[in-house]
């Protein structure tokens, strides 16, 4: 018997995308319960509404895990598969429609940097006595393993408190990577002082910083952003402040540090959704998170008289995220059809024993 030949994609570049989805519904239906589509919430409408499961990144790749789906095909970004994988059981495979579906801000902390920050810190002190490492959960398993090797932990935007609190629990400092603002924003909330709070600029040595400054910190904090949230400004909140006395701000922490100081509600993306969702009928938001998730609130809750307005005034989405199209959806499940894995997702099993220290750590305390 002939093996089955991997589909290739070209077949699929010229599909419209009604072509697409009943192709996709079609591949759905024959896969039945062997595969489970997860569709993260800044996802693209023309996807998203194709996801069994929805949500946030960690929640997904739990969710997951749970199914009996021997396939997981993660419509999110790179990082979001490698933590679904890490979550996952051995006999489930994590596929990702496009392998170019990266972020940004998982990015601008490569291990190399990390590693490389961390010997320059042993230079001014010993920071494996002395400092809690804690990336965020938008980062390459690298570096969720890199944090399980040095007494680190994870954290997600809902919490990042938490995290915070266990970590100062064991070391005087903490190294945060790869958001500057979440970081800024949970230690002003815990009260440390911003000038307590210094960047780390990876490409600079001892990352910009002087030995006193390194010693008097208590956090540093990694100079990354996510390229959507840095786009929603203190000035897009002040002037609709003019025109909408009272309405309300709500903002994700990965906004800058004025953004969330002038908004009513600072959380997660899940937060945002509970808290607008909890609002009463005629109330009026803005919202400083990506375009995709502010667009669906603002249909799903039209019917209760609610206005959900984007704060940017330029479009501003997850770019990356976006190269997950009905074309690379299709594609991939017709290949689970036929009986070839495409886009595997696998992390290193080395790689994932560490990440998953790092993970199970953050999992026993939130």
């Amino acid at each position: 018997m002939m093996e089955a030949q991997t589909i290739t994609f070209e077949g699929f570049k010229p599909l419209d995308d009604a072509a697409c989805e009943e192709r996709i519904v079609a591949a759905r239906r024959k896969l039945g319960d062997r595969a489970v589509l997860l569709g993260h919430h800044y996802q693209r409408a023309d996807v998203y509404k194709h996801a069994e499961l929805t949500g946030d990144s960690l929640q997904l790749a739990k969710l997951a895990a749970k199914t009996e789906a021997e396939y997981i095909v993660f419509c999110g970004v790179h990082f979001m598969a490698e933590v679904a994988d890490t979550l996952s059981r051995p006999t489930q495979k994590v596929i990702l429609p496009d392998l170019n579906a990266g972020c940004s801000m998982a990015d601008m902390a490569s291990l190399s940097k990390v590693e490389r920050a961390w010997r320059e810190l042993s230079e001014v002190l010993n920071p494996d006595e002395t400092i809690t490492p804690i990336t965020y959960i938008n980062s390459a398993a690298d570096l969720k393993a890199f944090c399980g090797e040095h007494g680190g932990i994870v954290c997600t935007s809902s919490n990042a408190r938490q995290i915070l609190s266990w970590a100062f629990g064991r070391r005087e400092k903490v190294l945060f990577f790869p958001d500057q603002h979440l970081g800024r924003w949970t230690g002003y909330l815990m009260d440390i002082p911003l000038s307590e709070m210094l960047v780390w600029d990876p490409d600079l040595p001892m990352g910009g910083l002087t030995p006193q400054q390194i010693k008097m910190a208590k956090v540093l904090l990694w100079k990354g952003h996510c390229s959507v949230h840095q786009m929603f400004q203190a000035q897009h909140i002040l002037r609709w402040r003019q025109q909408h006395p009272s309405g309300m701000v709500i903002s994700h922490p990965e906004c800058n540090f004025e953004v969330c100081k002038l908004s009513d509600y600072v959380g997660s993306t899940d937060y945002i959704i509970k808290t607008i969702a909890a609002s009463a009928p005629g109330s009026r938001w803005l919202v400083g998170t990506e375009l995709n998730l502010v667009n669906r609130m603002a249909d799903e809750f039209s019917s209760q008289g609610k206005s959900v307005q984007f704060m940017a005034p330029t479009v501003c989405m997850c770019s990356t995220m976006q190269r997950i199209d009905p074309q690379h959806l299709a594609w991939s499940l017709e290949n689970l059809v036929a009986g070839k894995v495409v886009n595997q997702i696998k992390v290193p099993a080395y790689e994932a024993e560490l990440a998953r220290i790092a993970l199970d750590r953050m999992l026993a305390i939130s």
